[in-house]
């Protein structure tokens, strides 16, 4: 049987739009990409939801959508502005937001204080650049679900008092340079760790090659005097994922 062009345009018609027709009542059609974080798969916590996956790119309304997480309490912890709707606030813009700080508040922050907040096993030993706002430390000690070491962590990653003036009076007044005044309990890191201060000429002193870091990149190294940080944020990428990266590159040199 041979079909008119139009009977056969309306036959493709109907194929499409009766094929989404059922796979919307089977739910199998999404138009949305739904951010889900991974699990634990062993121990005690297992099945539980990971703060560990959570992504620069999740906004802290996915934040509360995976983990038992108050919105208003990740507003007060990472101290969001005012006129910010927090839920659609994306996590990996903190490192922007914050840029000015000596010390690292961004995506591997959330994933901490989310950690804190619900007593879920985390990884302290890569977590020394990360810090909190005095805001965040209230809540969690008020919540008391800390794990005892993480009690213990806490205490010494709380944002400088000296810290929090020199990100008050850049964000107060943008055209400013402020040059911070590092306090007397800022943690050191230990040598050859990679900072939100870390240049990419830090990391040819220490042995990595140019050659190694573009291809981590995927693209050109910029300026060696160039913080990893800002070059993090001026190409809209989550610092701390680009950070391990090439933190791994250091650890692989002899």
């Amino acid at each position: 049987m041979r079909l008119n062009s139009f009977a056969l345009a309306a036959l493709i018609v109907t194929l499409i739009f009766g094929g989404i027709a059922f796979s919307t009542a089977m739910n199998w059609w999404q138009t949305e990409t739904t951010k889900e974080v991974a699990v634990f798969t062993e121990g005690e916590f297992a099945g539980l939801p990971n703060p560990a996956d959570i992504r620069g790119s999740y906004t802290f309304g996915d934040v509360v959508n995976n983990f038992e997480v108050s919105l208003s309490d990740l507003a007060i912890a990472f101290r969001l502005p005012a006129d910010v709707d927090a839920a659609s606030f994306k996590v990996k813009d903190l490192e922007s937001l914050y840029e000015d700080l000596p010390v690292e508040v961004g995506t591997a922050s959330v994933r901490m204080f989310v950690a804190f907040y619900l007593g879920l096993p985390y990884d302290l030993s890569a977590s020394e650049d990360t810090y909190l706002f005095p805001e965040a430390a209230a809540i969690l000690q008020a919540r008391g679900n800390m794990l005892p070491e993480q009690a213990a962590f806490l205490e010494s990653h709380i944002v400088p008092e000296t810290a929090e003036e020199t990100v008050e009076s850049a964000l107060e007044s943008p055209a400013t340079s402020v040059t911070p005044t590092p306090a007397p309990t800022e943690h050191v890191a230990p040598e050859r760790t990679i900072t939100g201060k870390t240049t990419f000429q830090e990391l040819l002193n220490w042995g990595v090659t140019q050659e190694t870091i573009e291809s981590l990149l995927g693209g050109a190294m910029p300026a060696p005097a160039t913080s990893i940080k800002d070059y993090a944020v001026s190409k809209g990428l989550e610092f701390s994922s680009l950070k391990t990266k090439l933190q791994e590159a250091v650890d692989q040199v002899k």
